[in-house]
């Protein structure tokens, strides 16, 4: 078991639930050719990155996630200006997007999205910090330059489980990124990530676990109809009012999952 990315027993065929009633597939390509455009359109912006207005990296974000095909909501207060360190449960790659709509922020992200197709180079680009889960030694370094961009007043963004989940189940938050916001005195921000459908049920199309593939994950979603993205701002929480780092991971917590009476198949298997 990695220290950054435990493994989680979610899987694509005892988790994942395909839409009863799926996009035209015309629909689907069209959705799937304007999520690319987009990408693309971002790398190429994207040296520019320090010059572009904050709020307009929100609306790209949010008009990512819209273009192919889910809805978005938004509630809660914006987080503030300066160091912050993000939190988030981890559901689907289209959290991302969702976490720069909220507030654009360096990444904290596994070393294989670099090879990601378009979405890698325009991260590396977006300034992510990348980390070798593999490597335990590398975890002092890698906290260590995460405190040093939040002293900077830069936001970073981490999903601290390690690993996707369903959205029906969910894990615990790792302590170690924690422990950036106590050593840079930096505030921390939770944001809790759903997805639903139009009749308010709780969806597992965007999920994107286990051994399944982007392309496929991609598909999923451009085919889904009526997905909704739910996006709660929880309210700020202060480093200096815990004295380490489990109990700010602790009071980060997302909380209790959206359905707690489903019974997730892989863990009862």
């Amino acid at each position: 078991m990695s220290v950054w990315l435990p493994s989680a027993p979610c899987t694509p065929g005892a988790c994942v639930e395909q839409a009863r009633a799926a996009a035209a597939v015309p629909r689907a390509v069209l959705r799937l050719t304007a999520v690319v455009a987009l990408l693309l359109a971002g790398v190429l912006l994207s040296p520019f990155g320090a010059r572009i207005p904050a709020d307009w990296v929100r609306r790209w974000s949010r008009t990512v996630v819209r273009a192919i095909g889910v809805q978005v909501r938004v509630t809660g207060a914006a987080p503030p200006d300066g160091g912050v360190l993000l939190v988030a449960n981890h559901i689907s790659w289209l959290d991302i997007p969702l976490l720069a709509a909220v507030r654009p922020a360096r990444m904290l992200a596994k070393d294989e999205i670099r090879r990601w197709p378009v979405a890698g180079r325009l991260a590396a680009r977006g300034g992510a910090l990348f980390i070798e889960r593999d490597r335990l030694r590398a975890l002092p370094a890698t906290v260590a330059r995460v405190a040093g961009a939040l002293r900077d007043g830069a936001a970073v963004a981490a999903f601290p489980e390690g690993s996707t989940w369903c959205g029906r189940a969910q894990g615990h938050f790792r302590r170690a990124v924690f422990q950036a916001a106590l050593d840079a005195g930096v505030p921390v921000q939770p944001v809790r990530l759903s997805y639903r459908t139009a009749q308010g049920r709780a969806a597992t199309a965007a999920a994107f676990v286990g051994d399944d593939t982007l392309f496929a994950s991609l598909w999923r979603v451009a085919t889904a109809r009526g997905l909704v993205a739910e996006v709660e701002v929880r309210p700020l929480i202060p480093a200096a009012g815990h004295p380490d780092r489990r109990s700010l991971a602790r009071a980060a917590a997302p909380g209790t999952p959206a359905e707690p009476t489903w019974t997730h198949t892989a863990l009862v298997a």
